[in-house]
């Protein structure tokens, strides 16, 4: 099984990208589980939801307290508690267009604890939507990272929206694939 803690703010579509991820998984046939875990906050406060994703399936609901990997899709996030109960060796999928050593300083880890992968999504978002709201140019990093294929996250992206927004957010998933890095 591959749980996946996302990380937002309101407002941002950190629970939609949770969704459209296990979408995905479930057009491969995999058993999923998409939830957020939020009440009343509003439009900017912290965020998080959860994606389980498995070939068996899934009989735990909880929270997810050790995820494989930790999805953050606001910058402004990032400290050393994002990393709390990441597993050994996780992976950390961020929105963040510069130095890679500025982000391992932020987290207070070191170069191989954890995959990293980083997406410059406010900046694609920017450009390709006109908008700050990067959750789908996250996915690019679960597609980087073998969870999720590219025409599993294009499809759930078209059952989700429609016409120009569709095409507009593959295009940004597509762009967000081309300009990540992996260390």
């Amino acid at each position: 099984m591959i749980e996946v803690r996302w990380h937002s703010r309101g407002g941002q579509g950190g629970w939609t990208a949770s969704n459209l991820t296990a979408m995905a998984a479930s057009y491969e046939g995999k058993y999923v589980q998409s939830f957020p875990a939020f009440g009343p906050e509003r439009s900017g406060a912290p965020i998080l939801a959860f994606t389980r994703i498995s070939d068996e399936p899934i009989e735990l609901h909880s929270m997810i307290y050790n995820p494989d990997i930790v999805v953050v899709l606001d910058y402004t996030l990032l400290s050393p508690g994002i990393v709390s109960g990441l597993k050994p060796g996780g992976t950390i999928i961020t929105n963040f267009a510069g130095d890679v050593n500025q982000v391992l300083k932020t987290l207070n880890v070191k170069t191989g604890d954890y995959k990293l992968v980083l997406i410059p999504a406010s900046k694609l978002a920017l450009e390709i939507l006109k908008s700050k709201i990067t959750n789908t140019a996250m996915l690019a990093g679960l597609v980087k990272c073998g969870v999720v294929k590219f025409e599993s996250v294009e499809k759930s992206i078209r059952e989700r929206f429609s016409g120009p927004v569709a095409e507009k957010n593959i295009l940004l998933v597509k762009k967000a694939l081309e300009e990540s890095i992996e260390v």
